[in-house]
């Protein structure tokens, strides 16, 4: 079994669609309005951007999330909560061994609440 899509609550579709742009680095894959819907390609994952979805709490996987925020943060979005570590990875069993997961989390352009996370080499 795979994850095949993910659905989050959007009101405004062109404001998100330029906002998920932003953040993602690609354009929408599919548009359909009516009945309101959104689609982002997600290496395989389908992120759907739905007027009629509940908000839900995403992570996305991002290069070096201290940068991502900076960068987020100049273009006026909301950052909820600041970068820090929240794990170690010793062992390999959730994420590469030797590495520190670091998070944060902002609000997109929906009113939803965001997580980043990255997986750096420890210091």
């Amino acid at each position: 079994m795979i994850l095949l899509q993910v659905a989050q609550r959007a009101i405004d579709l062109n404001r998100a669609a330029s906002f998920y742009s932003e953040l993602l680095g690609a354009r929408p894959t599919g548009l359909f309005d009516p009945p309101g819907l959104l689609f982002f390609d997600l290496q395989g994952v389908r992120l759907l951007l739905d007027r009629g979805a509940p908000s839900s709490l995403i992570y996305l996987a991002v290069q070096d999330v201290r940068t991502d925020i900076e960068r987020l943060r100049d273009r006026g979005v909301e950052v909820v909560s600041e970068p820090r570590v929240i794990f170690n990875h010793a062992d390999g069993q959730l994420g590469p061994a030797g590495t520190q997961e670091w998070m944060a989390f902002i609000k997109d352009s929906e009113g939803n609440t965001v997580g980043l996370v990255s997986q750096l080499p420890q210091d």
